[in-house]
């Protein structure tokens, strides 16, 4: 399989993992998907497996739940449930009564709370609560690399007002069959080559 071949392919979680597993990539069942994207790819371009991130992939040790969550305790143990998101929401009302939750944010926050940790830094939660509120601040986010589906879906919907949610995922589905990369641009030019064909051979 070569590089093009990976990225123009639409991938399952599980499918990944197992190919992970097979190519010897460490922990593959324990890491998201676009990190095993990342690994898989630099895999394929340099015959060589390394594990793509520097995050702890075993948790050992006492949560930080079980220490008591307070603005000022440093994360050590991390916990992503119900309860954790509980105090991190409860304490940005406090500080920003006017914030309201974006789409979005938990994926984003969790990454500025790994590259913190993995860059040598020590953040407490107070630092936590605080990126929070500043993501939710902001006017819009960049895309993340991987939201192949989420993406194509508000292109198409964004592009045509009058399409459809069922048209649009008709197209994703056909999308995910074609050899080209996963994105809108991609489905509008393989469109536009064959309404060529189509009108070239009708001539």
């Amino acid at each position: 399989m070569t590089v093009g071949e990976f990225e123009n392919g639409y991938w399952y979680l599980d499918q990944l993992k197992d190919f992970g597993e097979r190519i010897g990539i460490p922990a593959a069942k324990k890491l998201r998907k676009d990190e095993l994207e990342k690994a898989i790819v630099g895999c394929l371009r340099t015959g060589k497996i390394a594990l793509p991130t520097r995050r702890s992939l075993r948790k050992t040790g006492v949560r930080d739940l079980e220490r008591g969550l307070s603005l000022k305790l440093r994360i050590e143990n991390y916990t992503s449930n119900r309860e954790t998101k509980g105090f991190i929401v409860e304490q940005a009302r406090k500080m920003a009564p006017e914030v309201r939750e974006k789409s979005g944010v938990w994926y984003r926050l969790n990454r500025w709370r790994e590259e913190q940790i993995t860059g040598g830094g020590r953040p407490t939660y107070g630092d936590l609560v605080r990126q929070y509120i500043v993501l939710n601040k902001m006017q819009r986010f960049d895309r993340v690399p991987h939201g192949r589906y989420v993406y194509f879906m508000a292109d198409f919907l964004q592009a045509d007002k009058s399409a459809t949610r069922a048209e649009a995922i008709a197209a994703w589905k056909e999308l995910k069959k074609l050899d080209v990369p996963k994105d809108y641009g991609s489905w509008v030019r393989v469109r536009a080559m064959r309404k060529g064909r189509i009108d070239k051979d009708t001539k």
